[in-house]
């Protein structure tokens, strides 16, 4: 299979369901921050320390869901592909919250806010956390364009995990610096 087709070269795609559409709609750029939100949590993956490894294995899980909202961001929602397409499992989120609670209990208990950074991988789930939030204020948007979307209830899943993906981020970078032995730095007035 070749990587380049050459179709792409006037400003069009193809969304999973198969119609042709403008790389600049709100769909594409939707999953395409999705992607990005994929590839830096890849990145964060490849700087995390050999003592996390369940982070690891709780951040290859969350890379297959972002796939799965990927093609259902790829699909638009009179198409009968949908048919083939399972939504995110809201079990889902219960997973990332239980994962946070984790986290949490080995943390000082925050009384400022803090400045992203530390530890590498804090780093890195600092910028996830922030692609994340940018993702899901994309698909927020594209639930509320009645031209993609007639009923927003089809991305209501997306948006939660998203959501709490970000949180999950939040702690996972705190977590980081704690491992690492890196002090969080306060932010003050």
């Amino acid at each position: 299979m070749k990587i380049y087709t050459g179709s792409g070269d006037r400003g069009q795609t193809s969304l999973f369901s198969g119609e042709r559409v403008s790389k600049d709609q709100k769909r594409i750029e939707a999953y395409g921050d999705l992607d990005e939100l994929n590839a830096v949590l890849g990145a964060l993956i490849a700087s995390l320390s050999q003592a996390a490894s369940e982070p690891r294995e709780e951040i290859h899980a969350i890379q297959r869901d972002l796939f799965q909202a990927g093609a259902w961001l790829a699909t638009t929602q009179d198409s009968t592909s949908l048919e083939v397409l399972e939504g995110l499992d809201p079990g889902r989120v219960e997973i990332l919250e239980r994962s946070i609670d984790r986290m949490e209990q080995g943390l000082p208990v925050l009384k400022e806010f803090i400045l992203p950074g530390g530890d590498k991988a804090a780093s890195w789930a600092h910028i996830a956390r922030t692609v994340c939030r940018r993702v899901e204020r994309r698909v927020v948007a594209l639930s509320h364009d009645p031209a993609e979307y007639k009923s927003p209830d089809g991305l209501i899943g997306i948006i939660t995990f998203l959501n709490r993906l970000s949180d999950y981020l939040f702690v996972l970078a705190r977590h980081c610096n704690q491992l690492a032995g890196v002090a969080e730095i306060d932010w003050k007035e």
